[in-house]
């Protein structure tokens, strides 16, 4: 019930702080472009970030009365999807899944990146913030964060991380853990979490710090155990695994998100339309269920708030990632 009354004020807040009448009318009679509508994707189908837009855009087609196709251009973390979403036209026939990788952590690792995570996109909306969750096959020995621990202490430099590629929050988070535990371990990166969590499943992999949003489905099914999560408190979702502060890591935390962002320069009115039907489905009690499930909290809201809170992550991630000396070539 928390989760609910959180979404539909989202929404109310939404609605009300675009406030004057003239705008608001102004938003609702913005038009949507004709035609399919595609939300791009910067993973493989399989993964938490594709689960999520699956479940946005069938909705949103339903309240727009047109079809809304999740077009998935997996690579470089992100970076390629992003790259062609802000090539786009800026009359909402084309939106992108903006998440951590791709307008945070890609601008603070990788020096060549095509386009602006701040410039060239404009911030329409937060779908939601989720923990990582440790997870391994159930083969693996270990059921805790000590019990990974002394197996990397065992055996330096040949226990396996897999990370949805370089530079994703899998990695930092793999780097965070090896600083903060004084261990040496392999990172293993994967082009998303699709191809990672196969090869998890498969024994090719020992470990990862896998999105809660990817890793759900196969936690029920059973191909995979939850070692630890790693926002300060327990999702709501998972109020049985205990997170990494809990376990002797008092400074752990990371967390991954997800928006929906246009190419700049979209029309402030359909921004605001979008936005306003982004945040009617987030209110809706099988999305509100779904997101639940995969642990996904804290979405929806303004434009401005989600500028606001995109900006501050892009600052946060730069200066970890020179605090660790983390860069990629690219």
């Amino acid at each position: 019930m928390q989760r609910r009354r959180f979404l539909q004020a989202a929404g109310a807040f939404s609605l009300a702080s675009i406030g004057a009448p003239a705008v608001h009318a102004q938003a609702a009679s913005a038009s949507l472009p004709g035609g399919p509508i595609r939300l791009i994707v910067g993973f493989p189908p399989g993964g938490g970030a594709d689960a999520l837009a699956r479940v946005v855009a069938q909705k949103l087609g339903d309240v727009w009365g047109q079809q809304v196709i999740v077009d998935n251009k997996a690579g470089a973390s992100s970076v390629i999807g992003a790259e062609y979403a802000a090539q786009q036209p800026a009359d909402g026939s084309t939106l992108f899944l903006s998440t951590i990788n791709s307008h945070a952590l890609a601008p603070a690792v990788q020096r060549k990146l095509r386009y602006d995570a701040a410039r060239d996109f404009t911030p329409i909306v937060l779908l939601g913030v989720t923990p990582n969750l440790l997870i391994a096959s159930p083969s693996q020995g270990a059921r805790s964060v000590k019990d990974v621990v002394a197996l990397c202490k065992a055996k330096p430099g040949t226990v396996s991380f897999g990370s949805a590629g370089p530079g994703t929050i899998q990695h930092f988070a793999i780097e965070k853990f090896k600083l903060q535990a004084g261990v040496d371990a392999l990172h293993v990166p994967y082009k998303g979490s699709g191809p990672l969590l196969t090869d998890l499943i498969g024994g090719q992999i020992q470990f990862t710090f896998e999105t809660m949003t990817a890793a759900t489905p196969h936690l029920k099914n059973g191909r995979v155990v939850a070692l630890a999560q790693t926002r300060a408190q327990r999702s709501k979702a998972y109020p049985q695994v205990p997170t990494m502060q809990e376990q002797g890591f008092p400074a752990f935390e990371t967390m991954n998100w997800y928006g929906i962002s246009g190419p700049a320069k979209l029309p402030p009115a359909l921004v605001r339309r979008i936005n306003q039907d982004v945040n009617t489905v987030l209110a809706m009690a099988d999305v509100q269920e779904r997101f639940e499930g995969f642990g996904v909290e804290d979405g929806g809201g303004t434009p401005e708030q989600y500028a606001k809170f995109t900006q501050a992550e892009i600052a946060k991630w730069a200066q970890v990632a020179r605090d660790a000396k983390v860069s990629i070539d690219g």
